[in-house]
């Protein structure tokens, strides 16, 4: 499907301020048809002096049309509407039918036209409509007709709406996606041995049987995707990796046939694996797992992506059937491929939509990107998918991210959690020209003006403007930290999500590595905020978890020297861990040395050193 805006569907009883809230909605178009279905003449002079108060609200953006065939107007013209209101339109089909009287009358059709109509507007649309249960209805059989033919019709309307809000005395109450989203059960846990893929065996592929790990797409469990979403985003405390274990592993490199620190980086991910262990050694990864979180977000109608919308549920499927370069990267890795649909405009199928939210996000310019109920689930989601796959027995986790736009939500969440300027952060995505630049700027400038106000609020951030697939990747990176379970985070869009997963859950950042360095400046912004160094830097940009992936193979080279290489003692090397200028680092007598590897100063010091970097 392509792109396109909110529908929003406004509730609420006699001046409860839901036409006021409507037209605030609009604000930032520079022209709003405005679709009355009410009589602007009449000899009810209270009618007219409404009217008249309506009309002196708006200004000369608004285009008035007057029409009862709501469903023709809205098919003739995609333009950005305004629909006030629903309860004049449903007089108007009863009165052309004859209906308010004791005969039953049938508007099922009227009702499916207008809601199709409303399900296939692509622009932004914001319809009023009263709540008769919030007025006074008169107990005659007129008034229990539009009584009960108007809440037939709020509900047949809501079902094909992205947002549904109350109003009541001027105040805005975000309504679930579903009657029943707030009281579903807990997903039953998975079984304590999930069913993985082994690769087929070729030259390229190991096959002992500590190498058989899971290489292809896993499957998502059958059972039943309904998850909890009370409190979502309450995490308990997080516990940080074990220092002591830390300590342990820098006092083995010590020990090792090297000069001390000679292997860089690679030594100190070692240490960071082996605290996350609590072993050291550390264990080889034998269940490494990376989770694509699939959505599309309504700011892409903009411009501001080289492709369409449509892309994201082709690449869901490709990644699905194993063609993308994630999975390719997945299978020289050794890791298993799953990716979740969590809000892609187009159906996708039931294996990978088992805990989809909704169908894209809103337009994080004019609107909210999920309300607070979608966004609570979309973190339960996530939280889920993380237990279920620890509970599986993944000893490692990467977050992935795959839908059209995504760029931008990802670097208004930098943008507004790190202070910093749109024009400062903006990257070019998708390979977006100058001109796409433009309007992806003023797009993340309009999105941070919108999310300044939820700063100190991750849920209401994440709800104002993230989208419900990098809300998921929010709540799974910080229930990773909960379980105490590593992960590799990949680039710009995993890591703004890791900033908001850091608020939810303090000190998740210290289970976390950074894979790469995207190209997106955004990116090395978050990765400052975090306080995290990149393994690589290999000028990527695309996204889907390939940077985590690409560093996933130095991880297990990091485990392997701690676990395989030999020590000074193993091998008979004359020398010491400790350095000596004069020898390169070995000490050819530790006899005479006065620094010995395993003396008690020393490991103290290992100690220490381990500690100030967990």
């Amino acid at each position: 499907m392509g792109s396109r805006g909110t529908r929003t569907l406004i509730l609420g009883g006699v001046r409860s301020g839901k036409s006021g809230h409507g037209e605030s909605l609009l604000l930032d178009h520079p022209s709003v048809r405005y679709l009355a279905t009410g009589p602007t003449t009449s000899s009810d002079a209270e009618w007219v002096a409404r009217l008249a108060a309506h009309r002196a609200r708006r200004d000369d953006r608004y285009t008035t049309v007057e029409t009862i065939d709501v469903a023709a107007a809205l098919r003739s013209d995609q333009t950005v509407t305004l629909l006030d209101d629903l309860g004049n339109w449903l007089a108007a089909q009863l009165d052309a039918v004859g209906g308010w009287g004791d005969a039953p009358v049938d508007l099922t059709s009227v009702r499916t036209e207008i809601c199709s109509a409303i399900a296939d507007f692509t622009g932004d649309l914001v319809i009023i409509s009263p709540e008769v249960g919030l007025s006074v209805v008169p107990p005659t059989p007129a008034g229990r007709r539009f009584q009960d033919e108007l809440g037939a019709l709020n509900e047949a309307v809501a079902a094909v709406c992205d947002r549904v809000v109350l109003t009541v005395a001027g105040r805005v109450l975000e309504l679930p996606a579903s009657a029943s989203a707030p009281t579903l059960a807990p997903a039953p846990a998975p079984a304590p041995t999930a069913t993985v893929l082994t690769p087929t065996a070729t030259d390229s592929t190991p096959t002992a049987p500590e190498k058989q790990t899971a290489a292809a797409t896993t499957p998502a469990p059958t059972t039943g995707g309904q998850v909890d979403p009370t409190d979502a985003e309450n995490f308990p405390p997080v516990e940080p990796p074990d220092i002591a274990t830390a300590a342990a592993a820098r006092a083995r490199h010590l020990e090792l046939t090297k000069p001390p620190g000679s292997l860089g980086r690679l030594e100190d991910i070692g240490v960071w694996l082996a605290s996350c262990q609590g072993a050291c050694p550390p264990k080889q990864l034998t269940a490494p797992s990376v989770v694509v979180f699939a959505g599309d977000h309504g700011v892409a109608q903009s411009g501001v992506s080289a492709f369409p919308s449509e892309v994201t549920a082709q690449m869901v499927a490709n990644i699905a059937s194993g063609g993308a370069a994630v999975n390719i990267l997945a299978r020289r890795a050794g890791a298993s491929v799953r990716v979740v649909d969590m809000s892609v405009d187009a159906d996708t199928a039931p294996d990978v939509s088992r805990y989809k939210v909704r169908r894209s996000s809103g337009d994080l310019r004019i609107t909210d990107a999920l309300t607070l109920a979608e966004a609570r689930e979309a973190l339960a989601a996530g939280r889920a998918i993380a237990d279920e796959l620890v509970d599986s027995g993944a000893d490692l986790l990467m977050g992935g991210e795959m839908g059209i736009g995504n760029t931008t939500p990802a670097t208004v969440l930098i943008g507004t959690l790190t202070r910093r300027e749109p024009v400062e952060i903006v990257g070019r995505g998708t390979g977006i020209d100058d001109a796409g630049w433009i309007r992806k700027t003023a797009a993340i400038r309009d999105g941070m003006r919108r999310a300044r106000r939820h700063v100190h609020d991750p849920l209401s951030l994440l709800a104002a403007v993230a989208g419900a697939d990098l809300t998921a990747l929010a709540g799974f990176l910080a229930q990773a930290a909960v379980r105490r379970t590593p992960v590799i985070l990949d680039g710009m869009v995993v890591t703004a999500a890791a900033m908001v997963a850091n608020e939810l859950a303090p000190g998740a950042t210290h289970w976390w590595l950074a894979g790469h360095r995207s190209v997106e400046p955004a990116h090395t912004v978050a990765l400052e905020h975090l306080d995290l160094e990149p393994v690589l830097d290999l000028s990527m940009r695309l996204g889907e978890g390939s940077g985590a992936l690409t560093a996933l193979p130095i991880v297990a080279s990091s485990v392997d020297i701690l676990t395989s290489m030999a020590t000074f003692a193993d091998a008979g090397v004359s020398g010491s861990a400790a350095p000596d200028a004069s020898t390169g680092g070995l000490n050819p007598d530790p006899a005479t040395s006065d620094q010995v590897s395993t003396d008690g100063d020393t490991t103290e010091t290992a100690a220490a050193s381990s500690a100030s970097t967990i």
